[in-house]
């Protein structure tokens, strides 16, 4: 890959830190600074809604009984349930002319080490080779199955969705690696949804199909992004820290993002 590219090795977040964080690296790819690959884990446990998500097929109160934080996505599609220990998120984040114009081959290009990690741990791992029908729509994980951005598994379930938003300057994709299926909380966050075996004819997840250790898997992913953007070890500066911790409480915490899809810092 062009540039310069960092690796920040898996992080523990709160929701809106990490929906903070890929903006901050968004704007210093394209301020001149390093392209970053990431890997991070939800703490609590997160419910990302996808951009235009209607807010009432969010289930608040059972996500504030269980501490289940809720914010929302620049991405579109469905709500994902990020669970603390079952989810492993990556974020690629690169200049926008440094990528294909065309959104297809970036995915093509962006998705290669995500496949190619799955693969290495011994999951048989693949795009959908078709479209299916949604089993519920307001889900990610069961949303009409895309093979421009969603990978599939043994049998054909879902095992990881991959999104992406373009900046005036930047590109963000960042995706969600099932490596255990919590179904219970899954259904629970949203409102009307299917039956927990409905939910597991769509969804598998890495310790369904290998087995391996989520540590061993999160070290695998790392590699495998390290290897494809050839990027050193970083972190970040205390400057993309403290105004990621503004973003994070100015937009991401707040009503009007989450639940009226107002930005407020525009």
């Amino acid at each position: 890959m062009n540039g310069e590219w960092r690796l920040i090795r898996e992080e523990v977040r709160d929701g809106a830190t990490n929906m903070a964080l890929d903006e901050i690296a968004a704007e210093t790819a394209a301020n001149g600074g390093p392209r970053t690959v990431r890997v991070y884990q939800w703490e609590p446990s997160c419910l990302t809604l996808g951009y235009r998500q209607a807010p009432d097929t969010v289930d608040w109160a059972f996500c504030e009984e269980s501490g289940i934080d809720v914010t929302r996505r620049q991405t579109g599609g469905g709500g994902i349930y990020h669970d603390h220990y079952g989810d492993i998120a990556y974020s690629i984040i690169a200049p926008k002319d440094e990528l294909p114009g065309d959104l297809m081959a970036t995915y093509d290009l962006l998705c290669e080490p995500i496949l190619a990690f799955l693969r290495a741990i011994g999951v048989d791992a693949r795009f959908v080779e078709q479209e299916h029908d949604a089993i519920y729509h307001p889900a990610c994980y069961l949303r009409d199955l895309h093979p421009a951005h969603d990978m599939v598994a043994g049998a054909g379930r879902k095992i990881a969705g991959n999104a992406q938003y373009r900046r005036k300057d930047s590109v963000i994709q960042h995706g969600s690696i099932t490596f255990s299926v919590d179904a219970p909380s899954h259904l629970g966050v949203f409102t009307d949804g299917p039956s927990e075996s409905r939910f597991r004819e769509r969804v598998t997840g890495i310790d369904e199909q290998v087995d391996i250790d989520r540590a061993d898997a999160v070290d695998a992913l790392e590699a495998h992004l390290e290897s494809w953007a050839d990027a050193d070890e970083g972190g970040w500066t205390d400057d993309e820290l403290a105004r990621a911790r503004e973003r994070a409480k100015t937009k991401y915490r707040s009503d009007s993002w989450n639940r009226e899809r107002t930005d407020p810092t525009d």
